[in-house]
């Protein structure tokens, strides 16, 4: 736009031609205010996402994760076998175990019924649950390491046990970049602190904007948890944005300074998204808003669903507003090496009608098409009893199931044997479900890769296959 003062009366014509070049300059501003928000390279992951380079099935993952490891024969695997053999000794000749003796069979105490079209079998603990059958696909045939906790969580949170890898969460954010500049990419709802703790949501060696936003923790209820400093009553927005923009401007000398380096770009970049969330955040942790038909579809404000209801009601709202990545957990509740029959009806007690309404209102959203809903452990329960009415920890086998997100609904992959003891049909590992998550993101987990310390590392590792068999 010529900046000169005008002599004679301005036509319409010199107005016109001034007021584009004008459009043109703010326009190129604007470009340029969402390339200084977002990163400063594409190490730090852009604000906006890219286009996948694969067709992608869903924008979005909310991952339910159950704390401890349900028990797989007593929630979607039925083994009749168990109940009639039960009280004898199970040889590992039985189930192609190299042990001689496993140890003394455990019958499941609960009945089992098919449900929908697609007859997926739950037990009789889930009856908000059944009748979602026909969105979900169960896959029997999950398989990964680690007999101890600690292992296989963050084998299922970061595909290895050794060294410090990105969490799965992480991996998504870099790859696709955040939809909501005021927003992360990735939250983790009352996260686990034990068992890996902030690895299992870490970004590791990935650029900081990439590790997961905690919203409190488990075993301490979501009600009373608060995302810190999200504003400053003493100080106005302008007086903060100065002062950040004092900070920024030494970041980036500083990285004027040193060149290239993914810590200092992801840090300006976490500067930038944080003093943003302060005009979001609030309004969605503020349940207020939510219709009485709503809450009372959670569970919200009656025992015991309430605590798990308002986790699953913020995974919603975070997903209706771009979140890529949003995990709930539950407390570590599910380890039920006593008392198994009980531990079990407690804990359906939680879940069962919020994931329900999940899904229910996601749908109703028109999200569920886009948003692939994944539900499981770490690992499962053995087929042999511990301490006479518990279970023990179970890599070998287990179940996990998905709903929405490109996944074919009614149906039930894989099976174990007749002790789901191990998987004797389409086995699933580990390395195997992060790769077809990846895929259906549309990102392809072998070329999803960053170079760190001379490696190219990537999620699943040298390993994964995506199952196409259970994408729709």
């Amino acid at each position: 736009m010529n900046c000169h003062h005008f002599t004679k009366p301005i036509t319409r014509r010199d107005m016109l031609r001034a007021s584009a070049g004008g459009f043109g300059g703010f326009a190129l501003a604007a470009l340029a205010g969402k390339d200084a928000l977002g990163a400063i390279s594409p190490a730090a992951g852009p604000i906006y996402a890219p286009v996948p380079p694969l067709r992608a099935r869903a924008k979005r993952v909310i991952f339910l994760f159950m704390w401890g490891g349900p028990s797989h024969m007593d929630m979607f695997d039925p083994k009749p076998r168990l109940n009639t053999e039960g009280g004898k000794e199970l040889l590992g000749e039985t189930v192609g175990s190299k042990k001689d003796k496993l140890g003394t069979v455990l019958g499941s105490p609960f009945t089992f019924r098919q449900h929908g079209q697609s007859g997926i079998w739950m037990n009789d603990l889930l009856p908000h649950l059944s009748r979602q059958a026909d969105r979900m696909c169960v896959v029997r045939s999950m398989h990964t390491e680690g007999n101890a906790h600690g292992e296989a969580l963050l084998r299922l949170h970061t595909g290895q046990a050794n060294l410090v890898r990105p969490s799965v969460g992480s991996w998504v954010s870099y790859g696709l970049g955040r939809e909501n500049e005021n927003l992360p990419a990735f939250i983790t709802i009352s996260p686990p602190r034990g068992h890996g703790g902030v690895q299992n949501y870490g970004n590791a060696f990935l650029p900081a904007n990439h590790q997961g936003m905690a919203i409190g923790s488990a075993e301490i209820p979501i009600a009373k948890a608060v995302v810190s400093n999200l504003g400053n009553p003493q100080i106005s927005p302008t007086s903060q944005r100065d002062q950040l923009g004092l900070i920024q401007s030494l970041n980036r000398r500083h990285l004027g300074s040193v060149g290239h380096d993914p810590r200092i770009e992801g840090l300006i970049a976490n500067y930038e998204l944080a003093f943003r969330m302060q005009s979001t955040m609030p309004a969605i942790m503020d349940l207020g808003g939510e219709s009485r038909q709503t809450l009372d579809l959670y569970g919200i404000g009656s025992a015991p669903t309430d605590n798990f209801g308002r986790q699953c009601l913020l995974a919603r709202k975070f997903a209706e507003r771009g979140v890529r990545y949003i995990q709930v957990s539950t407390d570590y509740t599910w380890d039920h090496h006593k008392k198994v029959k009980e531990g079990t009806v407690e804990e359906c007690a939680k879940v069962d009608k919020p994931i329900a309404a999940l899904l229910d209102d996601l749908k109703q959203r028109g999200l569920l098409e886009d948003t692939l809903v994944l539900w499981g452990g770490e690992f499962g329960r053995t087929p042999m009893v511990e301490n006479g009415d518990g279970r023990n920890h179970h890599p070998q086998a287990f179940t996990m199931w998905m709903a929405g997100g490109g996944v074919r609904g009614g149906l039930t992959y894989g099976s174990t044997d007749d002790f789901g003891y191990r998987p004797v049909e389409n086995p699933v590992h580990m390395h195997d479900l992060h790769a077809t998550l990846l895929h259906a993101l549309g990102l392809d987990h072998t070329r999803l890769t960053y170079r760190y310390a001379g490696r190219d590392f990537r999620l699943t590792d040298v390993y994964g296959k995506v199952v196409h068999d259970i994408l729709a």
